[in-house]
């Protein structure tokens, strides 16, 4: 019996969903808005990154370059923050989880600044080579 309440569970639809149309994209864009406020208020890296692309965005289009090394300069700073926010989340839920340390925890925390430093390393490539 236990094992059909867990499965119900599972499939039950999320009181969060439910939306559809120009409402869900309306919420979608609030959440991504809250989720830039977050990231900028509690995480000094992503709001160091922003000071970086603020920046490195408007060299690149100050610099005499092709179209396409602009693109590829400017997409590589963004990919910085992207990966910065998707590490900030992993981070977050950890912590969420517990704020013991734990072998788990540190591993996924330890990945995702990895991610971010390639991200970093990728820009520091693109714009030398460039």
């Amino acid at each position: 019996m236990d094992n059909l309440d867990t499965n119900s569970r599972l499939h039950q639809e999320s009181p969060f969903k439910g939306k559809t149309g120009l409402r869900r994209l309306i919420n979608a864009v609030g959440y991504s808005i809250e989720g830039f406020k977050a990231a900028y208020r509690h995480e000094d890296a992503f709001r160091q990154e922003v000071f970086l692309a603020i920046f490195l965005i408007p060299l690149a289009f100050y610099l005499e370059h092709q179209p396409i090394h602009r693109v590829l300069m400017v997409g590589s700073i963004l990919l910085v923050l992207i990966v910065e926010l998707l590490n900030s989340a992993v981070e977050a839920v950890v912590d969420r989880v517990s704020i013991e340390r734990h072998e788990l925890a540190k591993r996924a925390k330890d990945i995702g600044s990895a991610a971010v430093f390639i991200a970093l390393l990728n820009v520091v490539v693109i714009w030398t080579l460039l």
